[in-house]
């Protein structure tokens, strides 16, 4: 039996290399030979943290028998959703004609053609709790595909041709943003239409909070980091909602009292038996969030500090991402298992109920070392801000993440999906790695002044900008071929989604340059996912803070230092420009400024230090206030 994923890149699909399934890796290879052999493929889709799909690894594709029956009957293909999103958006959509329990592993029946029919996610070896069992239902798909053939090859038709229909409409809202022409600084130049709609939204996000818990919803219990996100920046009672969430998931069992992470979410509604695995994004996302609470309580005059617990919640994480997620060469791991083994004895999360002290004593669970550029982007931008707002060693971080993918993921002028060891995956990079990585450059010009990133930020967006829309350059070849690609998923959840990220690259590079193109695709995006962000807007956090951020005036903040100064020196105007709320705040030499201007960020355009000293340069709507080197006038 061939070994086919001994060398892939991803530790999943590693993992599995020695079951005695005979396992594809994606790829047309897996088709050709169903075709070949008529049977169905089963596709089975996972990740490494994933704790179900541990179980069902052990003990099922370890299992002899069942690896015989599937090794006779059918194609199997071993799919990394992490590696491979592309191919699981495509089957999730395919799957959710089947079962309304989706999650993972995914486990979808399909033609040789590759269209689904039959799916669902974890199957017991022995019927369970009113579920088949794995060998039941194996059973049942070769009956179905040797005795009712047409019927399958039917209902898979129907399934692909209604997927394929729902992921062509695109609702359009664009109509709701509107344009000042005459520059002023009033409520003209607003969208007051949308934030007041926006307002609407949030008010029916804050009347599903738990009252009692904090946060939203029962159980099992999320940290929702894009749509805390979202209540942040409207602030006021908005923004209260989402400080009690934070502050208490900072104190709850989602957050590891020794190395600061946060896991994936909770079984119970009050933060309580936590899913252990610890994943990029999460931390990512919630490391912004959190930084937004400490630095808005640390204004100008405030004497002390009420939201302690926010930035201890932020240095936690922080310190988390750059000792234990971080790998050698500087970017970041995709994820922490939940499994380990402790005193000889295989567990989930007992690792994390020992001391700093029984810890060192132990071997800590595994990373998936998987370098993936969308979550490393996430990583840089959140890294950037809270640097520069916090500790500048996370800054250094954020450069060292954002350098090396710009040495190693960028191919022939095409990025790549994933890596791992050097290696390169196969998988084409999304839209999401695109977008994601832009914003984190972009994030990084702002407080390093090096325009070098904003450049490279600038020409990921081109090569995903066409005709005002955006999409990845190249899509997954397998899925193309079966005409099963998904035209720009929306969808979000846990992070922004590829359009929502590209979206927001995209602003970004509206308010530095002045471009309308960029304003003109921020605002198509954001049009093309309203309506569903509306409906569920939980699911849309990221996409409703965006759009909080084009509904209201830009407030755009430079600050230059004299060349010979070193930033240090500019301590009290940075301590006060980092709690200002501004659309984008920026610092930058003379120099280094003029580099930026040179390139076309318009924004830099003729500023200076003024008397050598560090200068502040607040505009809003491209209309600036004189500059001033008194950060008290602010």
């Amino acid at each position: 039996m061939a070994k086919r994923l001994a060398s892939a890149i991803s530790p999943y699909l590693l993992s599995h290399a020695d079951n005695p399934v005979d396992w594809f890796p994606w790829s047309a290879e897996a088709f050709v030979a169903a075709a070949e052999r008529d049977v169905p493929v089963m596709v089975s889709i996972g990740y490494s943290t994933c704790h179900w799909c541990h179980v069902m690894a052990r003990e099922s594709f370890s299992d002899p028998a069942t690896a015989a029956y599937l090794n006779e009957n059918f194609v199997s293909v071993k799919v990394d959703r992490e590696e491979n999103p592309e191919v699981d958006s495509a089957y999730m959509a395919a799957a959710g004609a089947f079962t309304t329990n989706l999650g993972w592993p995914l486990t979808v029946f399909v033609t040789p053609a590759g269209q689904a029919f039959y799916a669902g996610t974890y199957f017991p070896p022995e019927p369970r709790g009113g579920m088949a069992s794995f060998r039941q239902v194996l059973d049942a798909i070769t009956d179905a595909w040797v005795n009712r053939r047409e019927e399958a090859e039917a209902n898979a038709a129907g399934v692909t041709e209604a997927v394929a229909a729902m992921a062509k409409r695109s609702p359009s809202d664009s109509s709701l943003f509107v344009h000042s022409r005459d520059g002023d600084n009033g409520r003209s130049g607003e969208n007051a239409d949308l934030d007041a709609r926006l307002d609407d939204i949030a008010d029916a996000v804050v009347r599903t909070e738990d009252r009692i818990n904090g946060g939203f919803g029962r159980d099992p219990k999320f940290p929702q980091a894009p749509g805390l996100g979202f209540l942040l920046h409207r602030s006021g009672p908005f923004a209260a909602v989402a400080e009690r969430a934070l502050a208490a998931m900072a104190i709850s069992e989602l957050r590891d009292p020794v190395e600061g992470g946060f896991f994936r979410y909770c079984v119970k509604g009050n933060w309580t038996e936590p899913h252990y695995e610890r994943m990029l994004y999460d931390n990512a996302l919630l490391l912004a969030d959190y930084v937004a609470v400490a630095v808005s309580a640390v204004g100008p005059g405030l004497a002390g500090d009420e939201n302690v617990w926010a930035r201890d919640a932020a240095h936690g994480i922080g310190d988390f991402l750059i000792t234990t997620m971080r790998l050698p060469g500087g970017a970041f791991a995709a994820a922490q298992d939940s499994e380990s083994t402790v005193a000889g004895e295989r567990t989930e999360g007992g690792y994390y109920g020992l001391s700093a002290e029984q810890r060192a004593r132990e071997t800590p669970p595994a990373l998936d070392t998987k370098v993936l550029t969308g979550w490393n982007g996430l990583a840089i931008a959140a890294l950037s801000r809270a640097g520069f707002a916090l500790n500048p060693v996370w800054i250094d971080a954020a450069r060292a993440a954002a350098d090396y993918l710009l040495e190693n993921h960028v191919v022939e002028g095409h990025l790549v999906r994933a890596s791992r060891g050097g290696l390169i995956s196969a998988a084409p990079a999304t839209l999401e790695d695109y977008g994601a990585f832009a914003v984190g450059l972009l994030e990084l010009a702002c407080v390093t002044g090096e325009v070098r990133y904003a450049i490279s930020a600038r020409q990921l967006v081109a090569t995903t900008l066409m005709e005002g829309n955006f999409a990845a350059p190249r899509g997954d070849a397998v899925l193309s071929a079966q005409g099963l690609s998904l035209e720009v998923d929306p969808s979000e959840g846990a992070y922004p989604s590829g359009m929502t990220s590209s979206a927001r690259a995209s602003w970004m590079l509206y308010v530095l340059t002045a471009d309308e193109k960029y304003r003109v695709a921020t605002e198509r995006a954001l049009g093309r996912v309203l309506g569903l962000a509306e409906q569920h807007p939980l699911g849309f956090g990221a996409v409703l803070h965006l759009a909080s951020e084009v509904a209201r005036p830009l407030r755009q903040l430079v600050v230059i230092v004299p060349d010979l100064q070193d930033l240090a020196e500019a301590t009290e105007m940075l301590r006060v420009v980092r709690t200002l709320p501004t659309s984008i705040t920026a610092v930058a030499t003379e120099s280094q400024a003029q580099a930026f201007a040179a390139a076309g960020f318009e924004l830099f355009a003729g500023r200076g230090a003024v008397d050598g000293q560090p200068t502040a340069y607040l505009c809003t709507n491209f209309v600036c206030a004189l500059p001033t080197t008194h950060p008290g006038t602010f």
